[in-house]
């Protein structure tokens, strides 16, 4: 894709479009309280870092990438012949993903999608457990596109935090996309939100300062090398 189809998308066409224009600068998390975050999105236009390779470590095909942007994961598995699918509600990321080699859809994670109860991996990365601003719906929808062996890798904040929020991205410049309702979980709150799901977190790590974990159902064996919680 060339400069001049990125440029064909206006900057409020969805909420993370400045977060999807590669070498536009650093990209911020405006919360409503005046708070601003600086938001990772250089890693999501790059090549997987050593943390996102102890999450591809953990992958077990079929793969679904909730929220994949750009696609770097997901175009990475297929790579090693695992085959992975992104969904992304942004058209930019679709289109930038399927354009580098990947698979993608756009559509939402709580619409219908493909194979359902038959992901053996499901990824929310890169802090996708706050899609939508309401954990505890997100993930009881994950847990039901899994098949019974299969197993949850979510990012966390490396912070003990539990947070809903209303946000907006924002650039150096002060331009802003739409607001959007989105959430911050630590471990204790993810822990807490998959005890009330029935879920069992079956292995959790850290890679540099991020923080990630393995979630499957209760009771389930997960088909997986998790390392075990740590």
């Amino acid at each position: 894709m060339t400069t001049d189809e990125y440029d064909l998308h206006s900057a409020d066409e969805d909420p993370y479009a400045l977060a999807l224009q590669p070498g536009r600068g650093p990209v911020y998390l405006r919360m409503a309280d005046g708070r601003r975050i600086r938001m990772p999105v250089h890693r999501w236009h790059e090549r997987p870092t050593v943390a996102d390779r102890t999450v591809l470590e953990r992958c077990v095909g079929p793969v679904l990438d909730i929220g994949c942007g750009p696609g770097r994961l997901c175009r990475e598995l297929l790579s090693r012949g695992v085959f992975a699918l992104g969904v992304d509600i942004a058209p930019r990321a679709v289109a930038l993903t399927t354009a580098l080699g990947g698979l993608a859809l756009r559509r939402s994670v709580f619409d219908r999608l493909p194979a359902e109860r038959g992901w053996q991996t499901l990824l929310l990365i890169d802090g996708n457990i706050g899609i939508g601003g309401d954990p505890h719906s997100l993930l009881h929808r994950c847990s039901g596109l899994i098949a019974p062996s299969g197993h949850l890798v979510i990012e966390v904040d490396p912070q003990d935090v539990d947070e809903l929020c209303i946000a907006r991205l924002e650039n150096l410049q002060g331009h802003t996309g739409p607001s959007f309702r989105w959430a911050r979980l630590g471990r204790r709150a993810l822990r807490r939100l998959a005890e009330d799901l029935a879920l069992s977190i079956t292995d959790q790590w850290s890679s540099g300062h991020r923080c990630f974990a393995a979630l499957a159902r209760r009771g389930s064996s997960p088909d997986h090398p998790g390392m075990g919680p740590r």
